[in-house]
């Protein structure tokens, strides 16, 4: 392993950066524009992937989709390679441990508050799925199994309650759970390392993030108003 040395942290920076304005670019606005539609201004008003299927279907929610995953998970899977060889100075933790969260940290709040959007983004729930589904496997490559199962698992409780919601914050809140869980068990004799802390940091400020997002969804899910997660279909 090479030693990733505090003078290099530079490098965050410029990933932070790169990384909340590739959050920023949001598919759904573009895709809703080729119908020459302002997603904004229909259904929920949210340029995201729930309000994409409510509004255009699910072909266009599913593609929406796709591409925020990708969006969440790509910069994460660079994280892995760039860093994956490297331990921080006086640590046994592995940069790209941390790095991988971090970086799709970054994308993440770039979705939900997109200086492009006048910080009125998404709700962030798909590129946080795309930066676990990349992530894990970087674990251990079957563990994109597990990731799509658990995926598939979430989708199939949307579509059976069409509480879209909330199945989106559960994935969102078990998947955190499980990584976790998982540098529990690596850094089993080292959590108080101040890197590792760092990580299960980043971890819940997803969550907490999410979470915020959906802040409305909750009051609206707790009065029993919230909206149902129903395939609206095209002609």
């Amino acid at each position: 392993m090479k030693i990733f040395e505090l003078s290099d942290l530079w490098y965050f920076a410029v990933g932070a950066v790169v990384c909340y304005l590739i959050g920023c670019f949001n598919f759904a606005v573009l895709i809703a524009g080729f119908k020459k539609l302002n997603i904004r201004q229909v259904g929920s008003g949210n340029p995201g992937t729930m309000n994409m299927t409510r509004s255009l279907g699910l072909k266009f929610g599913a593609v929406n989709f796709f591409c925020d995953v990708f969006k969440g998970g790509l910069p994460v899977l660079a994280a892995y390679f760039l860093f994956k060889d490297y331990v921080f100075e006086n640590s046994s933790v592995v940069v790209s441990d941390f790095a991988r969260y971090f970086f799709g940290l970054f994308v993440i709040i770039g979705h939900i508050f997109p200086v492009t959007l006048k910080f009125k983004g998404g709700k962030g729930i798909a590129s946080t799925m795309g930066a676990f589904l990349f992530a894990l496997p970087c674990e251990e490559w079957w563990f994109i199994f597990i990731a799509v199962a658990f995926l598939i698992c979430v989708l199939f409780y949307i579509i059976i309650t069409t509480w879209g919601s909330m199945g989106s914050l559960i994935g969102v809140t078990v998947l955190s759970v499980f990584q976790a869980g998982l540098f529990v068990e690596r850094y089993a004799s080292n959590l108080k390392d101040g890197w590792i802390i760092g990580t299960f940091a980043i971890l819940l400020v997803i969550n907490v993030l999410t979470w915020f997002a959906h802040r409305k969804n909750i009051v609206r899910l707790l009065a029993g108003e919230e909206h149902r997660t129903v395939v609206r279909k095209r002609q």
